[in-house]
């Protein structure tokens, strides 16, 4: 049986969830993407980011990035972000995102994350309505005492559990 091709990512690709922020202090964004390691030496990652995104004005404007992996203590921010667009809303008051200093950029890290990977862009690629962003990984933390979460068949799944 055929599947309807607007579905195939949401079925066939399992990813992790990704919260982005971009932007400064009195500027900023926060929103679900997607996104992959390229090269581990050098750490290189890319994000897909769309046009008619606040995020993608904040990036186009700054050059840099954070990537969150999102937490399972994350779940109702992911879906909150993944729902909610525009410039007018100030997310991070709306949602009461708590936020740490970056080492590297001036995006802020979104706390409670698993982890947080710092990106300053490399290159960009137009795609459609997206842009697919390439960038440098200049700085990262991890939280080992978190868990990441990944998203598959428009649900969330927990990656705490070990199968090898």
């Amino acid at each position: 049986m055929k599947k309807k091709r607007q579905g195939v990512s949401r079925i066939s690709l399992p990813c992790s969830v990704i919260l982005l922020s971009a932007g400064k202090a009195e500027k900023k964004d926060a929103m679900t993407a997607t996104a992959m390691f390229v090269s581990e030496e050098p750490p290189l990652v890319v994000v897909s980011v769309g046009k008619n995104s606040f995020s993608h004005g904040l990036i186009e404007k700054t050059g840099e990035f954070v990537l969150n992996v999102a937490a399972t203590g994350q779940v109702k921010l992911a879906q909150l972000l993944g729902a909610t667009h525009g410039g007018e809303l100030d997310k991070f008051k709306k949602f009461k995102i708590g936020i740490e200093e970056a080492e590297s950029v001036i995006s802020p890290r979104i706390k409670g994350s698993f982890s947080h990977l710092e990106c300053k862009i490399i290159t960009s690629y137009p795609l459609g309505h997206y842009v697919l962003y390439l960038a440098s990984v200049s700085a990262y933390k991890v939280n080992e005492k978190m868990v990441p979460l990944a998203w598959h068949d428009l649900k969330y799944f927990s990656l705490d559990r070990r199968v090898t």
